[in-house]
């Protein structure tokens, strides 16, 4: 891979779903399917929404260690960025990925106190084509 930054955001660009694991307390690793970044610097960082309520915000507050995963299944290519991740309830990083329509998992809006953003922060990552993997620090 010449250009990871460009490799995987592309990849990363291009999909619809991103697969998000956290670890459990006892030390078991969760994985759950999420909406794509809403917003990326590069492929070092990532903003994701999600509920303030949920089990993966519970598990990041206790153990930050997260992954992302995506893959182009037309072309049987993936990525796993492996890093941290951070719970944010600012009011400026809520806003800075807000869409209109986010109403309907958020009714109180941007101040709706189950309103979160998830701020991932990857290290290193693996990235899979052509029948062969390639790790890459970041």
């Amino acid at each position: 891979m010449r250009n990871p930054e460009q490799t995987i955001g592309n990849l990363m660009d291009k999909q619809k779903v991103v697969y998000v694991g956290s670890v459990d307390e006892e030390g078991f690793p969760n994985v759950k399917a999420m909406y794509t970044p809403r917003k990326r610097e590069g492929i070092k960082t990532f903003y994701l929404t999600t509920n303030t309520s949920s089990r993966r915000v519970g598990e990041f507050l206790k153990k930050p260690q997260a992954c992302i995963y995506t893959c182009d299944r037309r072309f049987f290519r993936g990525v796993m960025l492996t890093g941290t991740m951070e719970i944010l309830t600012d009011r400026e990083s809520k806003e800075m990925i807000w869409q209109e329509g986010d109403t309907m998992y958020y009714p109180g809006g941007v101040e709706d106190p189950d309103y979160c953003v998830l701020k991932f922060t990857a290290v290193k990552g693996r990235y899979y084509s052509n029948f062969k993997s390639e790790d890459f620090n970041i």
